[in-house]
């Protein structure tokens, strides 16, 4: 077992995306069940030792994360790389696609007030949104949701995995502080 342990965590290691058990069990020409456990006995040596990753299951498969704790050296280092970061109309927009979906661009355009096609286009350009179906009525409107990249970037397994939007939503009496 400890060969087709060291095989999954290199296969897991290089790999930047989920990888379902199915195409480890592929890869290794091994039983779903062994590498099931398998996985689960790295996840839990990671987890129990003194780490810099975790695996988790996310987006149907499993992947290497770095360990919550090393999150602030981490992210000096990424920042010191600059990548381009996304918009405030950007995160709005995913927002509403990852909370509404499916919803199609002139509902998007509805709740933001404004014209978000441009954003729309950037957040299927980074691929973390897709064209999910079609609305049924008229015109028959293309309907975004969330991506599999959206999944494996907040490290959920599902949209149903978001936590409770009624949870970042203020109260009542925050609104009425907030009126002039």
């Amino acid at each position: 077992m400890s060969e087709l342990r060291r095989i999954l965590e290199a296969v897991l290691f290089v790999s930047d995306s989920p990888v379902p058990p199915t195409v480890l069990a592929q890869v290794t020409e091994t039983p779903l069940d062994q590498v099931i456990e398998a996985i689960r006995e790295i996840a839990s040596d990671l987890e129990s030792g003194d780490r810099g990753v975790v695996l988790r299951e996310v987006g149907g498969g499993w992947r290497m994360y770095t360990h919550p704790e090393t999150a602030p050296y981490v992210e000096r280092f990424v920042l010191s790389v600059q990548q381009p970061r996304i918009t405030q109309a950007a995160l709005e927009t995913l927002a509403i696609v990852a909370y509404k979906q499916p919803v199609s661009r002139q509902q998007i355009a509805s709740i933001r007030g404004v014209d978000s096609d441009g954003v729309v286009q950037t957040l299927l350009a980074r691929g973390l949104i897709d064209e999910v179906s079609r609305d049924p009525g008229p015109g028959q409107a293309i309907l975004y949701g969330t991506s599999q990249r959206f999944l494996e970037r907040l490290g959920l397994r599902s949209p149903e995995d978001l936590p409770p939007i009624a949870e970042m939503v203020p109260g009542p009496a925050a609104a009425n502080d907030l009126e002039p």
